[in-house]
């Protein structure tokens, strides 16, 4: 079943070329954050990553505090805590701070971590980081929830009668999500421990594909826990965007913008085996928008969003990939037009709204045929009432034979 409303928000990765300053890239980060809570933006979702040069926030939870300074209502989430680079007790510890600190507008999203550089330095065999995340996560929820300490040995960690100091600020816990991609484990650990879903990777021809199949692996794998069935408001789908006011002057925006990360990044650092080169930005943004990417209108936007909705059964939450494609002032006015033109068509905010002008359209002649008539009569009322007030008083209307001659018998009264 589709759920009655979309949440918007983003996935802050981030991603910066190689060369910026990178202070100077983290306070538009930030600024962008403090942009769309001012603009309504429901969520905003950031990153953890140390290798590779673009991605440049270490820590979400840092990042976090700073933002959660800056906005009042937007809520932020982990996207993603990688597990198996930290200590399971770590992690709920410090959500937990952060959900205090917040007030309640945290979120963690958790994940095996993305890029073999990281794992790499950490000494982390590539073959345990799922299976990590997935025991790790366990321990989490149950730190954050039991009233009972919790004892746990692993081939990676231990812990003996632990418990956390504070219960979250969000009962019983934070809302919780597992980063999906195309394999079925993300999916079935949502399911397992009754989690949210953050897909990451939708926008792409093989993640679009494995829309259609992906919940069917949180569903099953809810069912097998004994878990009722999973709630599909729990599940965010990445949606790459550039709007504009005409198609043609989205594409000039971000031409050479997308083709830099999809070829210096993608290919050229990361040598991502599903990311092949562009000849040209034109090339890459027929790639992207095939799928589930929108580099174009608000309408087209609002038909991307009703696509993915039905290829995927429903979801729901959109979250715009943060990229600088374009420039910070375009990037801006795209976030404003999702925000004016396709959130309250997708949200459904402005039926009525249209409806009350239909009705107005409808009825304006014998609406305003009845007004003129009440301001016709107010005049008509208006000058009956001043004549009234004239009368024995010594004076006539305007333009009267008598009205300059004063009246004798006033002349001769007594004072």
């Amino acid at each position: 079943m589709r759920p009655e409303r979309v949440d918007f928000g983003i996935f802050m990765a981030p991603f910066h070329r190689e060369g910026e300053n990178p202070t100077l890239s983290l306070q538009r980060n930030l600024e962008l954050i403090e942009a769309l809570d001012h603009l309504g933006y429901d969520e905003a979702w950031i990153g953890e990553h140390h290798s590779a040069g673009w991605e440049t926030i270490a820590s979400p939870e840092i990042f976090i505090a700073a933002a959660a300074e800056r906005t009042k209502h937007i809520r932020l989430g982990t996207g993603v805590v990688s597990v198996p680079y930290h200590h399971p007790f770590h992690i709920a510890d410090r959500m937990v701070l952060l959900d205090h600190l917040t007030r309640g507008r945290v979120m963690l999203g958790v994940g095996p971590g993305a890029l073999p550089g990281d794992a790499y330095m950490l000494g982390i065999e590539p073959t345990t980081q799922r299976p990590r995340m997935e025991e790790g996560l366990g321990v989490i929820i149950k730190l954050m929830t039991s009233d009972e300490p919790v004892t746990h040995v692993s081939e990676w960690f231990e812990l003996h009668d632990a418990t956390l100091q504070m219960k979250p600020y969000q009962r019983p816990t934070m809302p919780m999500a597992v980063a999906s991609t195309l394999s079925p484990s993300g999916m079935t650990a949502a399911g397992k421990h009754g989690v949210g879903v953050l897909s990451v990777a939708s926008y792409s021809e093989q993640g679009l594909q494995a829309l259609k199949t992906q919940w069917g692996y949180c569903e099953e794998a809810a069912a097998k826990a004994g878990r009722p069935a999973p709630d599909r408001n729990n599940w965010r789908i990445v949606m790459p965007f550039h709007l504009a006011e005409s198609k043609e002057e989205a594409i000039a925006d971000v031409e050479d913008g997308l083709m830099s990360w999809n070829n210096d990044y993608f290919v050229n650092t990361l040598g991502a085996p599903n990311q092949s080169p562009v000849a040209s930005g034109r090339e890459a943004i027929e790639r992207l928008t095939g799928f589930g990417g929108v580099i174009g209108t608000p309408d087209e936007a609002v038909a991307t969003i009703n696509k993915l909705q039905e290829v995927s059964g429903g979801f729901g939450c959109i979250l715009g990939l943060a990229h600088e494609w374009a420039t910070r002032e375009k990037t801006l006015k795209s976030y404003e037009l999702m925000a004016r033109y396709v959130m309250p068509q997708v949200q459904d905010t402005v039926t009525w709204i249209e409806r009350s002008a239909q009705w107005a359209r409808d009825n304006q002649a014998k609406f305003m045929g009845g007004a003129t008539k009440a301001v016709l009569q107010a005049i008509a009322d208006h000058n009956a009432a001043k004549d009234e007030a004239t009368d024995g008083v010594g004076f006539a209307l305007p333009g009267s034979a008598s009205s300059a001659v004063p009246a004798k018998d006033e002349e001769k009264a007594p004072k």
